[in-house]
Parts: C-alpha cells; structure tokens; sequence
C-alpha cells in the first residue's frame, strides 16, 4: 500500500473546536464565536453592506468585516453583547443550578432554539 493509498485516520472532535486545539480559553472563545454568527445573521437578514453596518453600530468598516470573517480577536464579550443591543436585540444573563453531572455550561438562546456552546 502506498502512502497515498493509506487509510485516513479521524478523531472525533469534542464539539468546541477551540478546547480540541487545546487553547485555555476555550469556552469563551466558543461563547464569542457562537454570539458573532448571531450578529452576522442579523446583519444577513438586514442586507446590510459593511459600511452601513459600521454606521449603524459605530464601528470602523475593517471591524465589520473582520466580524463577518469569523474573527473573534479584539472582540471582547461585553463588546458583542453591545453590539447585539444595538441591533435591536434584548440581551439576557441568566444563571441557574446546573442539572448536568458533567458540569456547568454555556447556552445561547435566540427567539427559536437554545444552544450549547460549551461541551
């Protein structure tokens, strides 16, 4: 068998891409990236160019687009959480006791559906 004829090997992955690339911040990466697809749904949804965008949120273009890049860096939680308020969306914190045996977790949660972002 040649290399080229060799079978793949796969490794399940854990569900948080940042924790599989073992960064120690991995469950707030996961969080921020979670709410940056919420924010460019929005922006999608709006048909929004990236300067309109900017206007609107008071950010400089470059910042938009790095957003719809999926490029969470320079991006702090309470930034995104900001930004969200200003594209009209209520924004909600809530803590309760977890009922998970493996441990607490992050969710967030749109009108729809309810996401785990942290495994």
């Amino acid at each position: 068998m040649t290399e080229d004829q060799r079978p793949l090997e796969i490794e399940v992955g854990s569900g948080n891409v940042f924790a599989d690339l073992c960064l120690e911040d991995a469950p707030e990466l996961k969080l921020k990236a979670a709410i940056v697809g919420q924010i460019n749904s929005i922006l999608r949804h709006r048909h929004l160019t990236q300067v309109q965008a900017a206007e609107l949120l008071g950010l400089p273009q470059p910042k938009i687009s790095a957003l719809k890049n999926g490029k969470i860096q320079g991006f702090s939680l309470e930034k995104l959480l900001d930004i969200m308020v200003k594209l009209d969306r209520d924004v909600e914190i809530g803590f309760s006791k977890s009922s998970k045996k493996d441990g607490s977790r992050y969710f967030v949660r749109n009108e729809k559906v309810r996401t785990l972002v942290t495994a």
